[in-house]
């Protein structure tokens, strides 16, 4: 027996009887959430491990946008020219903290290495067969929590005022559409129709009409949670210490001095899924790449649809809450304070984009994005650990892709094929 963590198995080990046994989810944000879903469904009789409630970390504070023509990576060469104002503006919708340079390094090694054009290619195209499905995967899990307006299909507009951004976008909307994304090319003007509350500095737009937005993101995990209760789901509010693995299986997690027997382990912790993932055996170069959002509730502005600023790095979202305006890179560590006039900058360049914005009384927040340097999540079995699987590192998709995650875990866990190509994503390419 191979003690992960040096916790041993006591013979007081919780243990849940089922059909396909007992699984634990560690991590109780919207992938963990519709893993948790995903399993149940297949018969798991399943716990999820997390010290905070559901939908607390990052899928709490997001844009609300399922971003199925998210299929382009952080790391391109335009990316890599951006880096000298990275290390002088703080300011900029993509910037690093000095500091965090040496501790970063590597990833932004591994970064630059992703952001090859022949890598870029194929990244996308590995995206593009993710998150084809990501509709299709929330559909059931909302049907059956009986909320299925918690999203609408309204589309998203991505917008520019600058003309060299457009320009410069033009191999990445091409890429799109080599890889089935639908999308529509407007001039300002089209725009402006669409969604009046833009001012006249927006010069041109792409529409893709098969993204689609929650109108409270927090509450969508929470409703989802419940109805994992519902049918059985338990939850357990501790930070897992440890995992104990004998013959190269998961037998049990241990969290809080409590130890929960498993036939099923999946670290699905955002963030904070690192550690974890070390502790069974597989190391995984996961930086926070922190966001802020400022949600308005008095804004006076009305979006049919979200709109995502490629000059200013912002997306803002109608939503019940309020008008949030989230956003911007931030590449730090996980312990860094906060950097609140990044919030400010986020009303100030929504001001330019809404002229008729109403800025105060607002509420700030700040969280981190768990982000891999090649923009796609690990998705998969431990290398050497057969019923242990690794489920993060989605960065700016975990809200479009968690229910195809879950659902591909699930698969993977009861011999099916995945809906898409699950090679490109698997915890063993950082070996």
């Amino acid at each position: 027996m191979r003690d992960v963590g040096r916790q041993k198995m006591p013979a007081e080990a919780v243990r849940h009887q089922d059909e396909r046994g007992a699984a634990a989810v560690i991590g109780a944000g919207i992938v963990g959430v519709a893993t948790a879903l995903y399993l149940q469904r297949d018969g798991w009789q399943v716990t999820i491990v997390d010290p905070e409630e559901p939908g607390e970390g990052a899928s709490k504070g997001n844009a609300g946008i399922i971003a199925q023509e998210h299929i382009i990576p952080i790391g391109t060469l335009n990316t890599l020219l951006q880096v000298p104002a990275m290390l002088i503006d703080s300011t900029a919708p993509l910037s690093l903290r000095w500091r965090h340079l040496p501790s970063l390094a590597p990833w932004l090694l591994r970064l630059t290495l992703a952001s090859r054009p022949s890598r870029v290619e194929a990244i996308s195209r590995a995206l593009a067969g993710l998150l084809a499905g990501v509709l299709d995967a929330y559909r059931p899990l909302l049907e059956s929590a009986g909320a299925p307006d918690l999203l609408r299909y309204k589309g998203l507009h991505q917008i520019y005022q600058i003309e060299r951004a457009f320009r410069r976008d033009a191999a990445a909307l091409e890429i799109k559409r080599r890889m089935g994304i639908k999308l529509e090319i407007l001039n300002g003007g089209q725009v402006r129709e669409r969604l009046p509350a833009l001012g006249p500095s927006v010069r041109h737009g792409v529409w893709y009409p098969d993204c689609a937005h929650t109108l409270d993101p927090h509450r969508l995990v929470q409703i989802l949670a419940l109805d994992f209760a519902r049918k059985g789901g338990r939850f357990e509010r501790r930070k897992v210490d440890s995992f104990t693995c004998d013959g190269g299986r998961v037998t049990a997690v241990r969290a809080g001095g409590k130890t929960l027997a498993a036939d099923l382990a999946v670290v699905s912790a955002g963030a904070w899924s690192r550690p974890l993932a070390r502790m069974l055996g597989q190391d995984v170069p996961l930086e926070s790449e922190r966001g802020y959002h400022v949600t308005l509730p008095g804004s006076g502005v009305e979006l049919e649809t979200p709109i995502l600023s490629v000059d200013h790095g912002i997306a803002i979202t109608s939503m019940t809450p309020g008008l949030r305006i989230a956003g911007t890179v931030e590449l730090a560590n996980l312990e860094a304070p906060p950097d609140p006039k990044r919030n400010r900058i986020l009303e100030t360049r929504a001001k330019t984009l809404l002229p008729g914005l109403k800025i105060g009384g607002g509420s700030d927040w700040m969280g981190h994005r768990p982000s891999l340097p090649d923009s796609m999540p690990v998705i998969g079995p431990v290398p050497g650990c057969s019923n242990a699987y690794l489920a993060f590192g989605h960065g700016h998709l975990g809200l479009t892709g968690a229910a195809v995650t879950g659902r591909a875990i699930a698969d993977m866990a009861a011999g099916r094929q995945t809906g898409f190509d699950i090679a490109p994503f698997s915890p063993a390419r950082f070996s």
